[in-house]
């Protein structure tokens, strides 16, 4: 199907704009997965991303995952709650000092439970270690209503709004394909 998708670009063009948020009730371990891992990676793309329409990267191959995980610009951070993941963020350093937030997100059952603002916080604190001067992420009216406002909450500032028709699948995919909305 064509749907119109709004996305708004952010960016952070100094540390000192950055709004932390509240540490969260739940004990966080932040752990960066320094092996490249294709499979892992695929899991928490999918994991996080499946009802939030993210499918450009589910027909890459294996060795694809590999040379795109592997390059040294490139960093995979996942968060972890009771030894379980919560959500992850990758970091790409780019061009004239820019760090993206390439991809960010909770795994469903941490949706919620007030991971999102401090898991935030640390990429962009992460960002900004990794010698930023700018700090830029991309979102759309397909992602979690609550990822615009994370964002803007964490201090990031609109720069850019684009539209533009893309071709989608009839339905937001599921990380556990005809189990049903929720996943289970």
């Amino acid at each position: 199907m064509n749907r119109l998708v709004t996305t708004t670009y952010l960016e952070m063009t100094s540390r000192s704009q950055l709004r932390g948020a509240v540490r969260a009730e739940t004990a966080m371990a932040l752990v960066r997965a320094e092996i490249p891992c294709p499979e892992f990676n695929r899991f928490l793309y999918t994991a996080v991303g499946a009802r939030w329409w993210w499918y450009a990267r589910l027909s890459w191959t294996h060795a694809r995952w590999r040379a795109y995980l592997e390059r040294p610009e490139l960093e995979t951070w996942v968060a972890y709650v009771s030894g379980s993941p919560a959500g992850y963020f990758e970091l790409e350093r780019q061009d004239e000092g820019n760090v993206e937030i390439a991809y960010f997100g909770l795994l469903p059952e941490f949706v919620g439970t007030g991971v999102g603002g401090p898991l935030l916080t640390a990429a962009i604190t992460r960002a900004w270690e990794l010698g930023a001067a700018r700090v830029w992420v991309h979102t759309c009216d397909l992602d979690h209503p609550a990822a615009l406002p994370n964002y803007q909450a964490r201090g990031l500032r609109v720069c850019r709004v684009e539209q533009r028709v893309e071709e989608l699948p009839d339905e937001p995919l599921e990380p556990w394909p005809g189990a049903g909305p929720t996943g289970r």
